[in-house]
């Protein structure tokens, strides 16, 4: 479980767990979220969450971990602009530290099989 500033001064934080980024990437929320003028702003996070309330529509609210994401991280009170783009970058840092892992977790494995003379 990790926190995210969701304010400029550092007075407010959200939890963001694995859990929620497994769900962000199930869905690829954050992909393509960001125009290309490069800034999150209020119009980012409503885009967000139309596409969030348009999942949820389509699946009968049935997925719970998409629910307990709305719960606790974007739908959080504290969530706005300056939160979602700490969001994007913890997600973005937490994708390239799996990304290594697994990497790693490959190399083990070969080793695993390679014999030792």
């Amino acid at each position: 479980m990790a926190k995210i500033q969701a304010n400029a001064s550092g007075t407010r934080s959200i939890e963001v767990s694995d859990h929620h980024l497994l769900t962000l990437e199930k869905y690829q929320l954050l992909r393509d979220l960001v125009d290309s003028h490069g800034f999150v702003d209020e119009q980012v996070l409503d885009k967000l969450k139309l596409n969030i309330r348009s999942l949820l529509e389509s699946e009968g609210g049935n997925d719970k971990d998409l629910l307990d994401l709305c719960l606790d991280v974007v739908y959080n009170p504290n969530m706005k602009a300056f939160g979602l783009e700490q969001l994007y970058h913890h997600y973005m840092e937490w994708k390239a530290s799996s990304a290594n892992n697994d990497e790693l977790n490959i190399s083990l494995k070969a080793l695993q099989g390679t014999p030792f003379n």
